[in-house]
């Protein structure tokens, strides 16, 4: 149970940083005196007053519907989650009690003690009124707890303490004027864990909302520690070799959809004998799909080239004869991007107006009417658009 009542620290802040809008929504409620009424009781609706004062009482309420996703849908338990709901029936009272603390972070004071095995720390403030909202937040970070209704964590540090909490031992008790906690554990990992979220804390208390727009790194794993999953950041070309590197982000969010469709409108040129700068845009998209995110993952890319790109798609001779080279640098690129299932298509009203041939384009590229009915074709048939013009 204490470590249950403990993770209150946790869940406060990692809800700070998991939903924006509690650092960025109008803290006038915060501000109000006016507006809590006499809510400050320990009512048996989470403390609103008679009057509809929302205040920082302490009562759970008998109706607090902090149970979404688990009883929603009956006996069963397949209703959605609290996350996918959204807000639940205490959202705008949490809602209240963090604004209040943020808006009045310089009236708190807190103190980190490192031990061998975690923190001691103690977080407090003269103000009545503030040292209550800190304990309120206790009890309400134990419900959610022990409801199974978790607020969703986008802040990395956060995310991995509550996965690990197994392994945190957490003692609370309330002092006259706020919280002290101390919380160990014997992983060596975790008391990294633990010490690096005490410092995101009074990062908190210091700076307030400044501090709470952050994301906050995951401290590194000991080179001993078994199953050590230190992430690098090390460039990879998983399609077209040497061209378009990627990094791996498996943790990060928007990853790349299966069946993902990308029309690329390339109108960006190059000097006469040098890589078109836009088709390795395109080599770096396959290569993301391929193995920037999680897991690889199918994508279809059609490119469309006229304006400035129009005559890379000439093959060797005819770009000889038009520019004075030895060959097109762009072929062998091309090449290998059809190779990977990309679809190449040139304006042919621009090719015409440059002076060129439909019989001069290289045999992996397919004239169009011109740019605009292909990129209308493409759009309605479900690509999304993606212009590269420099």
């Amino acid at each position: 149970m204490n470590r249950m009542i403990g993770l209150m620290t946790f869940g406060c802040l990692s809800f700070l940083v998991s939903l924006p809008g509690f650092t960025q929504e109008n803290s006038r409620d915060a501000q109000s005196e006016v507006q809590r009424g006499s809510g400050f009781g320990r009512g048996p609706r989470a403390g609103r007053g008679p009057e509809g004062g929302r205040g920082f009482g302490r009562g759970r309420g008998m109706k607090n519907g902090q149970r979404h996703g688990v009883e929603e849908n009956g006996a069963g338990g397949n209703g959605p989650t609290a996350e996918q709901v959204g807000h639940d029936d205490r959202h705008d009272a949490d809602h209240e009690v963090f604004q209040f603390l943020l808006q009045n972070h310089d009236a708190i004071r807190r103190t980190v003690k490192e031990l061998p095995a975690g923190v001691e720390t103690v977080t407090e403030s003269d103000d009545p009124r503030i040292a209550e909202a800190i304990q309120e937040h206790v009890e309400w970070m134990e419900y959610r707890i022990e409801e199974t209704n978790p607020i969703r964590m986008r802040d990395p540090l956060f995310a991995e303490i509550f996965r690990h909490t197994d392994k945190i031992k957490m003692v609370h008790e309330n002092t006259d004027k706020g919280v002290r906690v101390t919380e160990t554990s014997d992983d060596a990992y975790v008391v990294k864990l633990i010490q690096a979220h005490a410092k995101a804390v009074s990062g908190f208390v210091e700076r307030g909302f400044a501090e709470a727009m952050k994301n906050h790194p995951v401290p590194e794993k000991s080179s001993d520690a078994a199953g050590d999953e230190k992430q690098t950041f090390e460039s990879t070309t998983p399609v077209i070799e040497g061209v378009g590197k990627v990094v791996r982000l498996p943790r990060a969010v928007q990853q790349p959809k299966v069946g993902a469709k990308l029309l690329v409108d390339l109108t960006s040129g190059a000097e006469p004998g040098k890589l078109n700068p836009g088709l390795e845009k395109v080599a770096k998209y396959l290569n993301i799909y391929a193995g920037a995110g999680e897991l690889p993952t199918e994508v279809q890319i059609a490119v469309v080239l006229h304006g400035g790109a129009t005559l890379a798609v000439l093959n060797s001779d005819a770009y000889a004869a038009k520019f004075g080279t030895e060959t097109n640098p762009n072929l062998e690129l091309m090449h290998q991007l059809h190779e990977a299932g990309v679809d190449l298509y040139v304006c042919g009203q621009s090719l015409i107006a440059s002076g060129a041939k439909p019989d001069e384009v290289v045999v992996f590229v397919d004239t169009a009417v011109s740019a605009l009915t292909a990129v209308v074709n493409l759009q309605s048939d479900g690509f999304a658009y993606v212009p590269v013009s420099r």
